[in-house]
């Protein structure tokens, strides 16, 4: 190690303090000065009296046809010695510029204190890595030293001036590396290497170690600002980008002629995208926590570790609005924390990628799902073979049915979310533009499950691939690998065969084919299942069949409902809804609106344009009944020929004595000589009479649930000759094996299988293995049977209606007990199976036929004997006058069953402070 030279005072060279940026060659140097209020001003020195070997230097242009130059023997090891010794030290240096020269020459030397330092341009001669100019060149003390240091090296046959061979200490540079190839040999294993160029702030130039290949890498994950290109292509260093200078400045003092270590983790457009490793971690990381860099959404899935860590180093930038990030405000700053965190019920779907929520009962809210987009026609629609565009759609197209997978998506939502409660947290607000409002994008979850994560896992949404990661997904990451899995998988969208086709038939707008073609077949059938699309007004819906594949506005029968109010649409004024009009709408959107429903078509309006019939909820219970019973429509005069008129006009009549809502104001209208005697009948101290009117019926079938199946005994001999004809028919023309294809809801005939005779049943599941779950429709059992002892039912007899009605007892209760609650079914079909017995209705809960049963010949009430022998629990609270009684006697039964200990009973009363567990407590 040589010391600085010596010099007097007078002849002392003027040392100034840098820090060495970069080494250019074995003899050259970038040195950079104290910085003042920006990036600091940078020399090139080149050392005074040595030559260095010449580096090979990267062909740029269209250089083919010249061979690429190559290093000369001993200029790499001549870089790395001052490489590895002076870059990023602190330095002193003196440089001066020669008359007739354009270059600075001078030296520096490496220490703290410049009177000890070392001289690095003697060290290098020292090492034989550098020749001395000896011809040519004014004489003096510094030369002189240099000559003889590098004598010494070549007495010591030391570097350039040993016995091994010039061949050796040449390297072999690959400059244009096959991307792909070296890619699939290197992907994600980390290589050594050296950074040689920084580009701007995310891109640099390296090589890699120890075969030189020079490759470009792009940060993945991240973007700083770059530098505008010059007419030739190159970075124009002069066109001012905020911040473009200021991140390549940090990048090259902490990786600039650095040894780093690199993970390629993808290719793109020839370049490899990678990350860099440096001594204190990831380079990207460091630039997002100090918001010189944007995470960028293109390729951030090629992160291979570590994307959590990006995605919190910049919202450290942002929270602390860090230079791109000084004017950031949080994209839901502004919203009140009512509409940034909620939690409602799902009401509506709207085509895969918004929901309705309802939070009160008089504020709902459009929620959008962050990031996603759903089916779109653009990405399934693609041009003919001549290259030409896709037809515009039809007019009266439905792009729900029409647009592969959307519908798919609609109903894995509605299916998942309709009814049900969920939490939406808003993560940003896209602004009104063009004709389309503001939008509002949450993140939904139900039960801790995120919906549109799990409606990308099913390939039935695609991602938004966003440049601004502030309009996104809080939980972006997930969403992208649920994606990546349903792209994997060939799953949905990503399908590339057995695409879904929805051929729909809309009867909404050619009504011509509903009267003739479909309305048959709905007439012959039980139920028809259905799905409610949209709801009008209270009583007049659009519903869509599966199992016709057919859109029909749907007309509830028996009642006649109040108009809603209508927004002006297409020139057309706003209307306004008579009283209770908009209620009765809101009252039907909360059952049915996008819920399963079944109906029963009875026939069409006037016009034939729309069909009539019943409809039942989800629980079973009659749409019309419902509204009538809550006052928000009345009995419509059709009504009385139906079998439901009873239960409307029961309906009504409750809500004539609640004054619910269009009754508010309803005075009843009393005879004079017969105002005495209502008055009376209305005092609650009075006990109502209890209408006992017995029918004689047959008990066909007892259910688990207490509930049974009757036949009206004067109606045997109908049903007889009914299954005669029948079984002539079959025999007559017996049926082909396997030709019927049952689908749920269907009325056919069935061969039971003790007696292997034809009956009519309803088909009401279809299971695997070909299994179909029935009922007998006139006698009320079930069986489980193949398809094959399955046929279709002659049209001669499907217009009787069943010959078995279901029933519940009234008053009673089971026990919970399960072998207590299997000897009452067992006691009570020992009673009544294949009997006939006397039948009376004395209430009805949501179209629900409950009755007592009295054995003529016994004259005793089945349900009071099943309680007094310790089988059934008297119901407690059944509020109805006219039954107090009733209710009474079966309290008494119930207390002498306690005192003797009959059946359930016989250890003790097990229902004390047990009501709830018996319900016992409705």
């Amino acid at each position: 190690m040589s010391a600085a030279p010596a010099a007097t005072a007078a002849t002392a060279p003027v040392l100034r303090k840098g820090i060495v940026k970069q080494v250019l060659s074995g003899d050259s140097v970038i040195i950079r000065g104290q910085p003042k209020g920006g990036p600091p001003p940078e020399k090139q020195i080149n050392f005074a009296g040595v030559i260095a070997p010449k580096l090979a230097r990267r062909p740029t242009g269209n250089t083919s046809d010249v061979p690429p130059s190559k290093d000369e023997p001993y200029a790499w090891e001549a870089r790395e010695y001052l490489r590895q010794r002076l870059v990023g030290q602190e330095v002193y240096f003196h440089a001066e510029r020669p008359p007739n020269a354009n270059r600075d020459y001078g030296f520096i030397c490496l220490g703290k204190d410049p009177t000890t330092s070392e001289n690095i341009v003697e060290s290098i001669v020292s090492e034989g890595l550098v020749s001395v100019r000896r011809e040519g060149v004014r004489q003096t003390p510094e030369l002189t030293r240099l000559i003889e240091l590098e004598d010494a090296a070549k007495a010591a046959r030391k570097g350039k001036w040993s016995d091994s061979p010039l061949s050796e200490h040449v390297r072999n540079i690959t400059w244009n590396v096959d991307s792909k190839p070296f890619f699939d040999q290197h992907s994600s294993k980390p290589i050594k290497a050296i950074i040689e160029h920084v580009r701007d702030g995310s891109t640099v130039r390296a090589f890699l170690l120890p075969g030189f290949q020079h490759i470009t890498l792009v940060m993945t994950g991240i973007r700083c600002p770059g530098f505008k290109l010059d007419a030739d292509g190159k970075p124009d260093t002069t066109a001012e980008v905020p911040l473009a200078e200021e991140a390549r400045y940090f990048v090259e003092s902490r990786l600039l002629q650095r040894d780093v270590e690199i993970r390629l983790e993808c290719v793109h457009n020839s370049n490899f995208l990678g990350t860099i490793i440096f001594p204190k971690g990831n380079i990207a990381e460091a630039l997002l926590r100090e918001g010189f860099a944007k995470c960028v959404e293109w390729s951030m899935p090629y992160v291979k570790e570590g994307v959590e860590r990006y995605l919190d180093a910049e919202k450290h930038a942002k929270t602390n609005r860090l230079r791109l990030w000084k004017d950031y405000q949080a994209p839901t700053a502004t919203y009140n924390t009512k509409d940034k965190d909620f939690s409602g019920t799902v009401c509506e779907v709207f085509n895969g990628d918004a929901i309705a929520v309802k939070i009160s009962n008089t504020v709902t809210k459009k929620v959008f799902f962050s990031s996603i987009k759903p089916p779109q026609r653009e990405t399934v629609r693609n041009p003919d073979e001549e290259g030409n565009p896709p037809p515009p759609r039809p007019k009266g197209s439905r792009p729900l049915y029409d647009i592969p997978w959307m519908f798919e998506a609609r109903e894995f939502l509605r299916k998942k979310l309709i009814g049900k409660k969920v939490h939406c947290t808003l993560d940003y607000v896209t602004p009104a533009r063009d004709n389309f409002p503001e939008k509002c994008c949450y993140t939904v979850t139900l039960g801790g499950t995120n919906v549109a994560e799990a409606l990308l896992s099913k390939g039935l949404a695609k991602l938004f691939n966003r440049q601004d990661d502030e309009q996104r997904s809080m939980k972006y990451d997930e969403l992208r690998a649920a994606e990546a899995q349903a792209r994997k998988g060939l799953k949905g969208m990503f399908a590339k065969d057995d695409i879904p086709t929805h051929r729909i038939n809309d009867l909404t707008l050619d009504h011509s084919r509903i009267k003739h073609q479909y309305l048959p077949s709905w007439q012959r059938a039980l139920r028809t299942e259905a799905i409610v699309e949209f709801v009008a007004s209270g009583s007049r819906f659009r519903i869509y069949c599966p199992k016709d594949s057919c859109l029909v506005t749907f007309l509830l029968a028996g009642i006649s409902c109040p108009r809603s109010s209508r927004p002006a649409l297409n020139g057309i004024p706003a209307q306004e809804g008579e009283p209770y009009g908009d209620e009765a709408l809101q009252f039907s959107k909360d059952r049915i609106l996008q819920r399963d429903v079944s109906v029963k078509i009875e026939s069409t309006d006037k016009a034939a344009t729309s069909v009539i019939g019943w409809l039942w909820t989800e629980n079973n219970a009659n749409l019309s009944v419902a509204l009538v019973e809550e006052g928000l429509a009345t009995v419509h005069f059709t009504a009385e020929k139906t079998e439901h008129y009873r239960a409307l006009s029961e309906a009504e009549a409750r809500a004539k004595a609640k004054r619910k809502n269009i009754w508010k104001d309803y005075v009843e209208k009393v005879d004079e000589e017969n105002k005495e005697n209502e008055e009376e009948k209305e005092d609650p101290t009075v006990p109502a009479d209890r209408k006992v009117r017995y029918e004689n019926v047959v008990i066909t079938e007892v259910t688990p649930e207490l509930h049974f199946y009757a036949q009206h005994a004067d109606q045997g001999a109908k049903l007889e000759e009914l299954m005669s004809k029948l079984r002539q028919e079959f025999r007559a023309m017996p049926p082909v094996t396997g030709s019927y294809n049952p689908r749920r809801g269907d009325l056919c005939a069935s061969k039971f299988s003790e007696d292997n005779e034809w009956y009519r049943a309803k088909v009401e599941k279809i299971e695997k293995g070909g299994n179909v779950s029935i009922l007998y429709v006139d006698y009320g059992n079930r069986e489980t049977v193949p398809t094959t002892r399955l046929a279709m039912l002659p049209p001669a007899f499907l217009s009787d209606k069943p010959y078995a009605h279901e029933y519940s007892l009234a008053l009673v209760v089971l026990p919970t007990d399960e072998d207590d609650k299997a000897d009452a079914i067992k006691a009570f079909a020992q009673d009544t199976l294949n009997k006939t017995l006397q039948l009376n209705v004395e209430y009805r809960i949501s179209g629900a036929e409950f009755v007592t049963l009295v054995d003529p010949a016994a004259k005793s009430d089945i349900g009071k004997d099943l309680i007094n022998d310790g089988f059934l629990i008297a119901e407690k609270n059944k509020k109805d006058r006219r039954l107090q009684k009733l209710l009474n006697d079966y309290k008494e039964a119930e207390q002498s069953a306690r005192k003797n200990r009959n059946g359930i009973w016989q250890y003790g009363d097990s229902t004390e402070d047990q009501a709830g567990e018996f319900g016992l407590g409705r």
